[in-house]
């Protein structure tokens, strides 16, 4: 489970003379060792902190809370992988997460051979943990801070990772089938995107955590994107639905527009161009095309077609976030390779009256692209 990304870790540190690393950043830990919790309402009320990482000589080892044993036990049978647990809920003595692991850290650490270099995930180690670090290593450690080290190796997506997000795009292709059939008028942004999240749910037969935006038109302020309220759909409006589902720790995103009866010319016009405008972008991506001359193209679209260019970024990848690089905005230098999984999304928008979105998945081939996401975009 997700060896090909600890080898390009691993490949990574040895570059920067990193003898020994800590990973604190979760959607590192997850891309490290295929973890991911089911919990959906924040972080475990039992842990002591974040889920962490341990790198030495080759070695990855996992450091969760006891609760998340059974979500992690995986990766113990990997050759370059070991599980540690610590105590979390207990009936038997006060609930103390935080001291159960340090302890655990402790533990860990204490068993290094090497005094070197240290990478650091310094932005997300708790601070209860630096003093553990400090006594552990006794000042004869340098610590290199290593933030952001990862995103690079993960915009490449492995072919584990692939499979990972192909469930995931089936599942939003599922919600938005739900959605064209349920869009009404009388119906509320709430009632569409409560349908959609029953039958992925019921589909994937299990909790899956769902995001983004379902937004009617003629929402005052923003029409843009926000969580579906209980504004109503009305006649001749527009409802944005641009939807995420988590699936093994990975995103997946998608978007599209309906209307619940025959659309205005108007909006005939709006949802054709922005059409044309996803499509022109589609054919932009392949290796080798700069990520900041896709947007600025996609943009220029959109303006000479007469209509105000959006205010958002043109696309973005994703994997165990929901936005990774490359992200197809006006300052990325970044060079689209085979293997990264880009979202482009161009819409246009009408403050309180009327807007349209429409977003595709793609996997980067050698001479193109393959589309990942199969959702129906077209007009009623």
């Amino acid at each position: 489970m997700h060896r090909e990304q600890r080898q390009r870790t691993q490949d990574l540190l040895k570059t920067k003379g990193v003898e020994q690393a800590l990973f604190a950043s979760f959607n590192s830990v997850k891309w490290l060792t295929g973890f991911t919790p089911t919990l959906q309402t924040g972080p475990n009320f039992f842990s002591g902190g974040p889920p962490l990482v341990w790198y030495e000589d080759g070695h990855f080892t996992l450091i969760v809370v006891d609760g998340f044993t059974a979500a992690a036990e995986a990766f113990d049978q990997e050759p370059d992988g070991t599980l540690v647990t610590y105590l979390g809920y207990t009936i038997e003595q006060p609930i103390a997460g935080a001291d159960h692991l340090t302890t655990a850290l402790r533990q860990v650490l204490g068993q290094s051979k090497s005094n070197g270099v240290m990478g650091l995930e310094e932005r997300d180690v708790p601070f209860l943990l630096w003093n553990v670090l400090q006594v552990v290593f006794e000042g004869e450690i340098a610590f290199e801070p290593i933030d952001g080290e990862l995103e690079p190796l993960r915009m490449v997506k492995s072919e584990e990772e692939i499979a990972k997000l192909r469930e995931n795009f089936a599942l939003t292709d599922l919600g938005h089938a739900v959605a064209r059939q349920a869009v009404a008028v009388g119906k509320r942004e709430i009632d569409i995107w409560t349908a959609m999240h029953s039958a992925i749910q019921e589909k994937a037969g299990s909790r899956v955590p769902f995001g983004n935006d379902c937004v009617v038109g003629h929402r005052e302020g923003n029409n843009i994107g926000g969580w579906p309220l209980d504004h109503e759909i009305r006649p001749n409006d527009s409802l944005i639905v641009d939807l995420s589902t988590i699936l093994y720790g990975y995103w997946s995103d998608s978007c599209a527009t309906y209307y619940p009866n025959e659309p205005t010319p108007q909006q005939v016009a709006m949802h054709k161009t922005a059409a044309e405008a996803l499509d022109f972008g589609i054919s932009l991506i392949k290796p080798g095309a700069v990520a900041k001359e896709i947007d600025q193209k996609v943009r220029q679209f959109i303006a000479d077609a007469g209509y105000p260019v959006y205010p958002h970024h043109t696309g973005h990848g994703v994997g165990v976030s929901g936005h990774e690089g490359p992200r197809i905005v006006p300052y990325n230098d970044e060079v689209i390779e085979e293997g990264m999984v880009i979202l482009l999304e161009p819409g246009i928008y009408l403050p309180g009256e009327t807007g349209v979105r429409l977003e595709d998945a793609m996997l980067v081939t050698s001479n193109g692209v393959e589309m990942l996401t199969g959702h129906d975009k077209s007009l009623p």
